[in-house]
């Protein structure tokens, strides 16, 4: 997950290029800072056309289940497999005063499921008995009892969602320093933070990472996204990058094959696979320097989670003047040109593409309740019915108004 106010003004350099060449609804698609406040956006032409599971642990304080209630909402959630989101960072979900609130807000609105960091750039957070995720682990906090957990918002009729960084994890890069990207002398790469990054080809590292997967499933996930999983930006101003374990496979063709490998992996484990991906990736028609493409990983996914902050659009982006100031707008197109192009390849269905919405604020407007909706019912009208909030700081306060009471199996789009 790219985080809010680091790499959007780079990566607008980077990739603009691509962008400007590149087809979509009338106009370029990119991922870069935000523009000034603008008019409420017009309305578009309309587009065509959780689990309950487990026995509870003993709640955390503050989350007991009311008599009855939370299995009835559990019920009805059930009933609809349409994800709606909040991610929860490492430190909030270790929090025994915030994940309580967090549960409370689930329980009280539409909310169906919790992405959690299992394993962040930070490294693993909880503990294991399988060496190859212990000895890879640094001394922070951890969550003290993952099965407590789980097994507590299954009660709520709250899907557990494993969040897993994989490629860039420099504490795995420092302990294994045979797994890292070099530069031509040898030396480890690092990126323009002096972060390094372990090799995308490194079969040991895809390894590392399916056995905190399947570990997850184990400790009561029932999905598991991953993030990061690209190559870093290959800055002209950096070094470049050697990678000591290719074997000639183009970069695309890695990321695809590992998230291939993952879905089969967890398909035997009964949980779906998931990925996060750039926001651009939806309107770029090739692969991505990075070697994400909309058109080799749609297929080896169970669900693709476009992150399209409109914040980190530029002026102009697909025929929107001011991006940051029209969610709506932004997130309408950007979603649509994803459903086309699944459309083309033959992929359908309301629940394949998961987009990421923004809950922070970068630049103006500030972002509150009425963005959030904005961006919500642009999900809809353009096909889908799931969608993720992301604030860093996993403090949603200021959005829950735009959040709908109760549990819901669809949202009506625009007529």
């Amino acid at each position: 997950m790219l985080r809010p106010r680091r790499a959007h003004a780079a990566l607008r350099a980077l990739l603009l290029p691509a962008l400007l060449g590149a087809t979509t609804i009338g106009c370029e698609g990119t991922r870069a800072e935000s523009g000034p406040p603008a008019a409420a956006p017009p309305t578009p032409a309309p587009a065509s056309g959780a689990e309950r599971a487990g026995t509870a642990a003993t709640p955390p304080s503050g989350a007991a289940l009311g008599p009855g209630a939370a299995a009835a909402d559990s019920l009805a959630r059930a009933a609809s497999p349409a994800i709606r989101a909040l991610y929860v960072n490492r430190f909030a979900a270790q929090s025994a005063r915030r994940m309580p609130e967090l549960i409370a807000l689930a329980d009280s609105t539409e909310i169906n499921a919790l992405v959690i960091d299992v394993k962040d750039e930070m490294g693993p957070n909880y503990h294991s008995d399988d060496a190859r995720i212990s000895r890879n682990t640094i001394s922070l906090g951890k969550l003290r009892n993952v099965r407590a957990l789980t097994d507590t918002l299954r009660a709520h009729g709250i899907l557990p969602i494993a969040r897993i960084v994989v490629f860039k994890d420099s504490v795995a890069a420092r302990l294994n320093p045979q797994w890292t990207i070099r530069r031509a002398d040898g030396s480890i790469w690092r990126d323009h933070k002096g972060l390094a990054w372990v090799d995308p080809h490194n079969r040991e590292v895809w390894e590392y990472n399916l056995a905190i997967a399947e570990e997850a499933v184990r400790l009561g996930f029932g999905e598991v996204q991953f993030d990061y999983i690209r190559f870093p930006e290959p800055y002209q101003s950096l070094p470049k990058q050697v990678f000591p374990a290719d074997k000639g496979q183009s970069k695309p063709d890695v990321i695809a094959e590992f998230l291939k490998v993952a879905n089969e992996r967890l398909d035997k484990l009964g949980v779906r696979s998931t990925a996060d991906i750039f926001g651009l990736v939806t309107t770029v028609a090739g692969p991505l320097e990075v070697a994400q493409h909309w058109e080799r990983l749609s297929p080896v996914t169970d669900v693709l989670l476009p992150m399209v902050y409109p914040s980190h659009y530029p002026r102009g982006s697909l025929g929107v003047a001011h991006p940051n100031g029209q969610p709506y707008d932004i997130v309408y197109r950007a979603i649509t040109r994803a459903r086309e192009r699944d459309a083309a390849i033959g992929i359908t269905g309301r629940e394949n593409v998961r987009p990421w919405l923004q809950a922070f604020s970068l630049g103006k407007p500030d972002y509150g309740a009425e963005q959030v909706r904005q961006q919500k019912q642009a999900v809809y009208d353009a096909g889908y019915d799931g969608w993720v909030l992301w604030h860093p700081g996993s403090k949603y306060g200021p959005f829950v108004a735009a959040l709908e009471s109760g549990p819901t199996a669809s949202r009506k789009r625009r007529n």
